[in-house]
């Protein structure tokens, strides 16, 4: 596993064993970069990332590299976030990022009293706990953390919808490759809510 592109390019990132923690693949992490950049390397220099059920870090630490300003990472094991921590350092990251080790309810309630709002969320909790991508979803769509031009992507298995609305959170965009998807959500305007 390595970082794609930016100020990191090609350097390795560590990772651990067993499926709970099954990082985002170059392949698909590299579709995803390209959707966001959309052919302007600079798209995402100054944003604001929360990487949830961060696992290694790599799509946060891609993030980071391509000129994000700040990564909010969210994992709850233990042994994930020392891997994450790993990650960093080994990269010479030493600012810009927060690493929680604590659960989604509370780390929300701590983003909403700093009062963050992000640019990108993503969102890729291990695929058996799929009663979790509902509850995620349901919860930023109520978050003040979720802004107007906020993006929500969630990585989950191409057979398994986690779901079209959350309240004002709405996907606009599904793309499947090999065994895994990303569904794309935003909050939908006053326009779209009135159709």
């Amino acid at each position: 596993m390595r970082v794609i592109a930016g100020k990191y390019r090609s350097r390795t990132l560590r990772s651990l064993r067993g499926m709970d923690i099954r990082p985002t693949s170059d392949r698909l992490r590299e579709t995803l970069f390209n959707v966001l950049t959309a052919g302007n390397p600079t798209a995402l220099e100054g944003t604001v990332w929360l990487d949830l059920f961060a696992g290694t870090g790599a799509v946060g630490i891609e993030a980071l590299s391509r000129g994000a300003k700040h990564v909010y990472f969210f994992e709850s094991s233990p042994a994930a976030a020392q891997v994450i921590r790993g990650n960093l350092e080994t990269l010479g990251i030493a600012s810009g990022f927060t690493l929680f080790y604590e659960k989604l309810p509370h780390a929300f309630w701590r983003m909403e009293r700093s009062h963050v709002a992000a640019d990108v969320i993503f969102i890729d909790p291990p695929y058996r706990m799929q009663d979790t991508y509902r509850e995620t979803l349901r919860a930023l769509a109520e978050s003040p953390v979720v802004w107007a031009m906020s993006m929500v992507i969630a990585e989950h298995e191409k057979n398994f919808d986690p779901g079209e609305e959350f309240g004002p959170l709405r996907r606009f965009r599904k793309l499947v490759q090999g065994s895994a998807a990303l569904s794309f959500y935003r909050r939908a305007t006053a326009t779209d809510l009135r159709r």
